[in-house]
């Protein structure tokens, strides 16, 4: 059993979840990609030996890799957690008031193992029909009006991207209320796997925030509700909590996180990163990843014009005392206790530091202080690096980097010492 816990970015990585590429990124096509915030489709068995080679090195440097689909299949084995799961996922919200029934019963009936394929993968409506229930047509409008291969229940691509749907900060964890619609179930899986599979059971984990409702009275509670993703959230240790403010993560589920973690001790201070919205930085690990203790990556062209806000416990009526500060890396220096950052930019002249950024360049994954996992393709970055004493795995990426996301976004902490 993992001791659960992140306390940095960069201290001794222990454990992850990750999520192989699968049935979801199979559903991809050019006429759907975008609308599942993808910009191109995926080789799908060439992202799968990326993503076994990731994982490889992982393991290579000890760190226990858990897969999000096998957790998902194992909890689903407890009735009490297959209706949990199935109850919030279907609803008349999702598949209409006729479907809801006649779906809550195909998914209960199903294999854990098959179950948690179609709670990621999807279930289009000829798979619906295969199963049991032929002439749903003539009772569901949802049914009646689509296609054969349109989805029932949508696919959850990004799912590939752990990272995002949960965030572990010290000794607990939240769920987070997505910005788009499309990954929004995605929180649900994350929840049923915190609440029910022995790992997490027992743990003693608390737990800082979920979006997902306990009593399942309100399936979809997080539907108008300001979001928050773990691309934003970075624990960087002694005492700071780092996130970035944008489209992704907004200044109201800022604010209850920070109130949460400052009253209970779990941090002393929230620094907030203000971003632009925009497709190619839309999380600060995007631009802005840690690889020593005193070491950072940017993207300059971004992180120089972002406005950066402290939050501190207030006094009397006031929970928060907020202050907008000077420079950003000036700030994260100060929270390290270091006087001057060393600060690793995007590498290549500014038309190869605009590719790289894109291809995920700054967004590397810290398997401990100075190690790093980075994509092969962003060559004049890891040598810019390696140039700074950083040692750098290299991987192959050239799938796995078309769903915008490194390293970093490709795991989910559990457990990760402090510094």
């Amino acid at each position: 059993m993992v001791r659960t816990g992140v306390y940095s970015e960069v201290g001794r990585l222990r454990a992850v979840i990750v999520h192989r590429p699968d049935l979801s990124i199979r559903r991809l096509t050019p006429a759907n990609c975008r609308d599942f915030l993808f910009d191109d489709i995926l080789w799908v068995e060439k992202a799968q030996r990326e993503h076994d080679a990731f994982v490889e090195v992982l393991r290579g440097e000890g760190v226990a890799v858990y897969y999000l689909r096998d957790l998902l299949a194992e909890v689903l084995k407890e009735e009490e957690c297959r209706q949990w799961v199935v109850n919030r996922v279907v609803s008349p919200m999702t598949v209409g008031i006729s479907a809801c029934t006649p779906v809550r019963l195909c998914l209960s009936g199903m294999e854990p193992a098959q179950l948690a394929t179609h709670l990621v993968g999807g279930l289009t409506r000829r798979e619906l029909e295969c199963i049991h229930l032929e002439g749903m047509n003539r009772s569901s409008l949802q049914v009646a009006s689509t296609p054969p291969d349109s989805f029932i229940l949508p696919p959850l691509p990004n799912t590939l991207f752990p990272r995002d749907s949960s965030s572990w900060i010290g000794n607990g964890f939240t769920i987070n209320p997505m910005h788009w619609p499309v990954r929004r179930l995605e929180a649900v899986n994350m929840a049923a796997i915190y609440r029910f599979h022995p790992l997490f059971k027992t743990s003693g984990a608390r737990t800082w925030y979920t979006c997902v409702d306990s009593t399942g009275e309100n399936p979809l509670p997080f539907l108008a509700i300001p979001s928050m993703e773990g691309g934003d959230i970075m624990p960087i240790g002694k005492g700071t909590l780092l996130v970035g403010m944008g489209e992704r993560t907004q200044s109201p589920m800022i604010e209850r996180l920070a109130g949460t973690l400052l009253s209970a001790g779990g941090v002393e201070q929230v620094i907030v990163a203000q971003m632009t919205p925009d497709r190619a930085h839309m999380h600060l690990d995007t631009i802005f990843s840690m690889l020593d203790v005193g070491m950072v990556t940017v993207y300059p062209k971004v992180t120089e014009t972002l406005r950066t806000f402290t939050i501190k416990p207030g006094e009397a009526n006031r929970p928060f005392r907020v202050s907008e500060e000077g420079d950003f890396l000036s700030q994260v220096g100060s929270a390290m206790g270091t006087e001057r950052l060393t600060v690793i930019p995007t590498g290549g002249d500014e038309y190869d530091a605009a590719r790289e950024q894109w291809d995920d360049g700054n967004n590397v994954l810290a398997i401990r202080p100075g190690l790093v996992v980075a994509y092969d393709r962003n060559s004049h970055t890891n040598r810019n690096f390696e140039k700074a004493g950083i040692d750098v795995v290299e991987i192959e990426g050239s799938e796995l980097s078309r769903g915008r996301g490194g390293g970093h976004c490709l795991t989910c902490p559990i457990s990760r010492d402090g510094i």
